[in-house]
């Protein structure tokens, strides 16, 4: 008699799979906790490398079933999860994907629909990335900063140059403006190397 697994992964601890369950049982599926596994872990490692995965696996038998929300809970990327597919199927366990209706993913239609999925997945991926990319081009030819903001806003460089200029130490002016001496230092160089006067700056 077959038996019937669940695997659910989260990638952060502020995460809960529990919403993955909720989705297993109201598809039908009683699945005991000792045939679960849920994991915290990052989806760029690899399925066969993720410990609880690893072993819910071994605990699987030929004929068994094994539950996922998505198919991509299988893997890092499209490569991987065909995989980590192909290794179940040929336990054989049946891979049931409930975002695409059940179909079993170690089927002939399964795989034909998970390469669809995968590749609409990847176009969509290139797209954020492509248009992420082109989003800093532009705010950087606008002249965005990006990281961290600096410690000592730029409005404050001519009077840091004009309290150097007149004597001050660094160290003194580096505790007036609440900054480190490397901030004041790097800012009194930057002036310098640039040509710039206080009121310039």
């Amino acid at each position: 008699m077959s038996r019937t697994f669940a695997y659910t992964r989260v990638s952060t601890r502020d995460q809960t799979t529990d919403n993955q369950i909720r989705e297993i049982q109201q598809a039908g599926f009683d699945v005991p906790e000792y045939r679960r596994a849920t994991e915290v872990v990052s989806g760029s490692v690899p399925a066969m490398k993720r410990p609880s995965f690893a072993k819910l696996v071994e605990k699987m038998e030929p004929g068994d079933v094994l539950v996922v929300t998505k198919f991509d809970r299988l893997g890092r990327n499209a490569m991987d999860v065909e995989a980590t597919i192909r290794m179940l199927a040929a336990i054989p366990v049946k891979v049931h994907c409930l975002a695409i209706q059940g179909v079993d993913l170690a089927s002939p239609g399964g795989a034909f629909t998970m390469h669809v999925l995968n590749a609409v997945a990847q176009l969509e991926r290139d797209l954020i990335i492509e248009r992420t990319n082109s989003g800093v081009a532009r705010a950087r030819e606008q002249g965005k900063r990006f990281g961290r903001p600096p410690s000592v806003p730029d409005k404050h460089h001519p009077a840091i140059l004009s309290a150097l200029r007149d004597g001050k130490s660094v160290s003194a002016v580096a505790r007036k403006f609440k900054a480190s001496r490397q901030t004041i230092t790097r800012i009194r160089d930057r002036a310098a190397a640039t040509g710039q006067s206080e009121e310039e700056t």
